[in-house]
């Protein structure tokens, strides 16, 4: 792609005798914002882009929140050809519903609707009769927004092709005798449903059988939702009710995922017991099982299921492929071990909070047909070495989180090592150093994407010159050295030297990162022909010590073009964190600790990343002007 200061035209003749047809034909294959770089590059390109807007079948716009005066001119009101809609929408609010709710959609994915209020569902009731998919999240979560239960009854009852409706937020607001009638109207062919937060009490009313909105009292409405085969729950309490309520009426169910976050220890009558967990998959079509007990607001446990419980329910679940169990405290390695020898299709097997889940469950591993992919063993502290060198006779292994696991040391990776398909390895908190990632060659470290050693507090700079040199062919994308006392500006330059193309770097509670990494980061270039400038997405420096003012000038355009996430230290200089924001509005700058990212519900994969940008043309597009305005001059002499 030519430089900005060129005309592509003039470079190429023949560009603009193309037929627009072709053009048109070629720039649809693209994402918003790719059509937007485009047309920032020439006459041709921005003739053709806008023309394409008016019948652009997706338009998917998650990497920033866009105004109302961003989102109007791009999202068309006369195009009827839109099937597929996604917006992060921290920015709208209803008076953006005549561009959201769009009759041709089938397909709409809002994010972070926190200004919405229940108008919004009823709006899409109303006007998207054809909506196959439906995921909302944050829905009237700022304060004076207020959604009804009349609201919900009107996406239920005009949404009648829905197949898979996701409600990220807490629907406990609804009227819980109204909310259980309503879902009566709901579609006939919906196979999944996910809902951010309800209570255990609503989804038994919900699930169980019950008098129609217009039926009179001796007319029994039989089960509601009787084709749904996925259902993910955040709920109050996971209970033998709702256990076997569940069981009962969803009749096709293959998937089921709840979790709960008890404020105390349950009662009995509102705890799962080795009774309910008899009652899962009674008819023997579950592929998916996840039990979780969260530790997020309270340290509670499963304490009323022991093994026998896990081997009741084992008979069931032969053709099980999938199973996550969190918080079962009282479940042994005899309950672990019945699990890995009755589910012989099992490839993805997460356990967290395993008290007594110890070495011996995995030692006569190679008995099994398993094939295991994904391993999560979090907060198993009694785990050692030797687990995870029984683990890796699964060479398919793609996916190991042994986060928190206490018990594992620098030999675990030599065992590590012998995985040639590893893409993902979470080691936060073990015991590892230096020696530890010296262990793995340069054929697994290639393969990685994803790698976090949060919290090894014995590795040093020297293990990021084990990871990166300059002659590494590798794809990590994410990496988090965040808790690394030892961790200093040193390891930094190494990883800007060896110019991998990392887009989410976290580097959290590292006293002696300072001033000297962000110039690193902010200059490094992974490809000089390919790709100019840093392709950090998200870059993470809360309580960095040695962060000042100083690093604050770097963030500045154009330094870090496609930065979309930053945490720093507001107590640094507020001044500054706020000039930064109204510099680049479409950068989310955390300030107090929060993890960066996706919400606390929010697990879509929809980023971004185009390989042969020069320059960010998107942001260079969105927010780039000749001459800046008055408040924009006053903010950028507070860098100087």
């Amino acid at each position: 792609m030519a430089s900005p200061t060129q005309d592509p035209e003039s470079m190429n003749p023949g560009l603009e005798q193309l037929p627009s047809a072709l053009l048109a034909t070629i720039m649809t294959k693209l994402d918003v914002p790719s059509i937007q770089s485009l047309a920032s590059t020439c006459n041709t390109f921005r003739s053709c882009a806008a023309h394409i807007l008016s019948f652009l079948p997706n338009f998917h716009l998650l990497d920033i929140a866009p105004s109302m005066d961003l989102l109007s001119p791009l999202l068309r009101l006369n195009n009827p050809y839109l099937r597929s809609l996604k917006v992060d929408c921290t920015r709208l609010d209803d008076s953006s519903l005549n561009f959201l709710a769009r009759p041709s959609l089938q397909e709409l994915c809002l994010r972070n609707c926190a200004d919405f209020s229940g108008k919004l569902l009823s709006e899409l009731g109303r006007h998207c009769k054809d909506l196959r998919f439906l995921y909302l999240s944050s829905v009237a979560e700022k304060r004076g927004r207020s959604v009804d239960v009349s609201h919900l009854e009107e996406l239920l009852s005009g949404c009648a092709q829905l197949e898979a409706l996701i409600l990220m937020f807490d629907v406990s607001i609804f009227l819980r005798y109204n909310f259980a009638r309503v879902w009566i109207l709901a579609s006939e062919k919906l196979i999944s449903l996910e809902i951010g937060y309800i209570s255990s009490v609503m989804v038994i009313e919900l699930l169980s059988p019950t008098v129609g909105l217009h039926q009179s009292a001796n007319q029994i409405q039989p089960s509601i939702l009787p084709n749904v085969q996925k259902l993910c729950l955040g709920v109050d309490y996971i209970t033998d009710t709702m256990i076997n309520t569940i069981s009962r009426y969803l009749t096709s169910l293959t998937y089921l995922d709840l979790r709960d976050s008890p404020i105390m220890e349950p009662r009995m009558a509102f705890d799962l017991t080795n009774s309910g967990l008899q009652q899962i998959n009674e008819r023997g079509r579950l592929k998916h099982l996840s039990l979780v007990r969260s530790q997020e607001i309270a340290p509670t446990y499963f304490k009323r299921v022991n093994d026998l419980g896990i081997l009741l329910m084992a008979d069931k679940c032969s053709a099980m492929e999938s199973i996550c169990l969190g918080g079962f405290c009282q479940v042994t390695d005899s309950g672990y071990k019945t699990i890995l020898h009755s589910c012989s299709k099992l490839y993805n097997l997460k356990v967290c909070h395993g008290t007594h889940l110890t070495d011996l469950v995995f030692h006569d591993i190679r008995a099994t047909s398993l094939s295991l992919k994904y391993v999560s063993l979090r907060w198993c502290n009694l785990i050692t070495n030797l687990a995870v060198a029984c683990l890796t006779t699964n060479k398919d292994l793609c996916v190991l989180d042994m986060r928190d696991c206490r018990n594992l040391g620098d030999e675990s990776l030599r065992a590590i090592n012998e995985l040639p398909k590893l893409k993902t390895l979470l080691l936060d908190g073990c015991n590892i150093s230096d020696v530890g990632i010296s262990h793995l060659n340069r054929g697994v470290i290639n393969s990685l994407i994803s790698l976090s050693v949060r919290g090894c507090k014995k590795l040093t700079d020297r293990c990021v010159s084990y990871l990166f040199d300059s002659n590494s062919n590798q794809e990590l994308r994410e990496l988090d050295l965040s808790n690394l006392p030892n961790l200093s500006d040193t390891a930094v330059l190494i990883l800007a030297k060896s110019r991998i193309p990392i887009t989410q770097l976290r580097m959290r509670q590292c006293p002696l990162i300072g001033d000297t990494s962000v110039m690193a980061l902010a200059s490094m270039q992974v490809d000089e022909n390919v790709w100019r400038g840093s392709t950090l997405k998200l870059l993470d420096l809360y309580n960095c010590g040695g962060i000042t003012q100083l690093a604050f000038r770097w963030f500045k355009k154009p330094y870090f073009p496609r930065l979309r996430w930053l945490g720093v230290t507001g107590s640094v200089n507020r001044d500054l964190v706020d000039a930064l924001a109204r510099s680049r509005p479409y950068l989310t700058i955390s300030c107090r600790g929060e993890e960066l990212g996706a919400d606390q519900w929010d697990d879509l994969d929809d980023t971004y990343f185009q390989d042969m940008e020069e320059v960010d043309e998107l942001e260079q597009w969105l927010l780039g002007r000749e001459n800046m305005s008055d408040d924009e001059m006053e903010d950028d002499e507070l860098f100087e």
